[in-house]
């Protein structure tokens, strides 16, 4: 069976999962609006430019997932889901994944954004396996820090090789969509590299490669 890999944040979807979590949080003022929204927005320009320090940004986000009920996260991650994610699911995208769920292929999403975030998410754009950044939970409730291998520039290869291992799944003839020079790494390895209204640099290193550069959005 052949592999279709999505990255999630401005592939699938019309903006950042994660940045706009953050955001939520703040303007229903369950974090402090002026100060987080600042360092979220810094995270955010970090990424986008290459140089997030990852595990930097990870304590900054996953903190209040230590620090809150599950029954109270449960509640914030479905009003978050109608207000702030459906709006920008792009119905093109929408189209890509029924044309390779139609192929036969085996669709995954693999995305550097948190599987508490980013759990629904796959659900609501029906695509069962996720490879995402995970968040460690003691005792049935989150922690506030991660676990495992941050599923980020390289480290998406590393984990996506670990599930290749355990399910049998190959490379071969596989596509990956991205917007994003941080996914550099993954789509070298794939058969069909696609870059995804990508960012300036990727956008470069697809033309000079010859790898198909296409839009979802209107």
């Amino acid at each position: 069976m052949r592999l279709a890999l999505f990255d999630l944040d401005n592939t699938l979807l019309g903006g950042d999962s994660d940045h706009a979590w953050g955001d939520y949080l703040c303007e229903r003022g369950f974090l402090d609006a002026v100060t987080y929204k600042a360092r979220n927005d810094e995270f955010y320009q970090d990424y986008l430019a290459g140089k997030l320090d990852n595990a930097e940004y990870l304590n900054f986000c996953l903190e209040i997932l230590g620090r809150t009920e599950m029954e109270v996260l449960a509640k914030w991650h479905l009003d978050y889901m109608r207000d702030c994610i459906e709006p920008i699911v792009l119905p093109q995208a929408i189209e890509l994944l029924a044309k390779h769920r139609d192929a036969g292929d085996k669709l995954v999403i693999i995305t550097a954004t948190n599987r508490f975030v980013t759990g629904p998410i796959a659900e609501r754009l029906g695509v069962e396996t996720l490879i995402a950044t995970e968040c460690e939970m003691i005792d049935g409730r989150y922690s506030g820090r991660s676990t495992d291998i941050p599923c980020f520039r390289e480290g998406k290869v590393h984990r996506l090789n670990r599930w290749l291992e355990e399910t049998g799944h190959s490379l071969d003839g596989s596509y990956f969509y991205s917007d994003s020079m941080n996914d550099l790494a993954l789509l070298e390895v794939v058969t069909h590299p696609v870059a995804v209204d990508p960012d300036p640099n990727l956008r470069a290193e697809a033309q000079k490669r010859g790898w198909p550069v296409i839009s979802l959005r209107d």
